[in-house]
């Protein structure tokens, strides 16, 4: 079957571009969030290509007056891997790795938006996810992150917002293996969840950004684990500074696993101070951990599209579908005497037990 990507220079593998290898758990993604200088306004978007599944789905979602507005698209797919549009969500490449403009049409939802993304920086490589549960291979991907600056408008029940100076965020593409569809008849012995700790900080500085993440088993050993500061386009060349023996401690939200505050160590003199400031994002409005609207699953033969609203006290630590947050917060970066302030994001995802930060059990409340 020969389509469209047929005629760029993407194949991986001898076969045309549609046959992605032979797991069925491949999958190929976009990720994005932005927000407000102040924090009032958050929004984020994602968009996946299941190939040996034949499904492509894609949400956009709005926090905003506490309320997180979702909406959500399925539709099936024809091998087509240029068709970046599922019902009134879609995405064009302006110009690869620096410019994206996601575009919401109108529709019977709430939401409506046309918004564009200009990276600050060449995007970093994430060191490969690769992860296995026993004998059975439970994650093995790439992902490249790159922060950047909005411009355009969005409208929220009517609410037109303009988005300009100020409003910055962070895409990520990913490509590979991870658990995606309905669940495996057959999990492992040990089942496919039962230890995962997640934790992803990007963060946006005056002139630079700051990545720092976590993949850690239940030791606290960390499989997966990058921190580094890439410079502005132009800025000092927008050279990366990596840190390589990076670690980090937690506070915690009396009686969850929220995280009330970071500290993270990043080497050669620099630290970096994470404080949540605001109303937390679900990630489940992107389809992460839904029961319905999982990433690859099947809505049927025709284009599925759905809205709904989370309140604040449905994104409350307890919920199932709040347990997987991005958490907007304020950064201070120390090098030596002197602080530069910023805004970022911390994602989390804590299942089971961590040692280092006192997690124990499946979901038991920090102590």
């Amino acid at each position: 079957m020969l389509t469209k990507g047929d005629d760029f220079p993407l194949h991986q593998t001898s076969e045309p571009v549609a046959f992605a290898g032979t797991d069925r758990n491949f999958y190929d993604r976009y990720f994005f969030n932005g927000y407000s200088p102040h924090g009032s306004v958050f929004f984020a978007a994602a968009m996946g290509f299941y190939p040996q599944l034949g499904i492509v789905d894609a949400a956009f979602c709005v926090l905003i007056d506490g309320v997180q507005h979702n909406l959500r698209a399925s539709r099936r797919s024809t091998g087509e891997r240029l068709d970046l549009a599922v019902g009134p969500i879609a995405i064009s490449i302006d110009a690869p790795l620096e410019r994206v403009t996601l575009r919401i049409a109108p529709n019977d939802g709430p939401l409506v938006a046309e918004l564009s993304f200009t990276g600050r920086h060449f995007p970093i490589e994430e060191p490969r996810f690769i992860r296995r549960n026993g004998t059975r291979l439970f994650m093995d991907y790439t992902r490249m992150t790159q922060n950047g600056r909005w411009a355009g408008w969005l409208s929220a029940g009517g609410q037109r917002i303009t988005v300009g100076d100020g409003w910055t965020g962070t895409r990520d593409r990913s490509w590979g293996i991870r658990p995606v569809g309905a669940a495996e008849p057959q999990p492992p012995p040990q089942g496919n969840f039962n230890q995962f700790f997640w934790l992803w900080t990007p963060c946006n500085f005056g002139h630079s950004s700051l990545f720092f993440h976590s993949n850690d088993d239940g030791e606290g050993s960390p499989w997966n684990r990058r921190a580094v500061i890439v410079g502005d386009a132009g800025e000092n060349g927008g050279g990366e500074t990596h840190f390589d023996a990076a670690t980090f401690a937690l506070d915690w939200q009396v009686g969850s696993r929220r995280v009330a505050a970071q500290r993270t160590d990043l080497g050669g003199g620099r630290s970096l101070t994470l404080s949540p400031t605001g109303p937390v994002f679900a990630m489940s409005g992107l389809g992460y951990t839904h029961p319905v609207w999982g990433h690859g699953f099947d809505h049927g033969p025709d284009l599925a599209v759905a809205h709904d609203i989370m309140a604040a006290g449905e994104r409350s630590w307890g919920n199932p579908l709040a347990m997987h947050i991005q958490a907007l917060v304020t950064a201070e970066l120390t090098d030596g005497g002197t602080t530069h302030y910023g805004v970022g994001v911390l994602e989390q995802l804590f299942v089971g037990p961590h040692a280092p930060t006192g997690l124990t059990g499946l979901l038991d409340p920090a102590s």
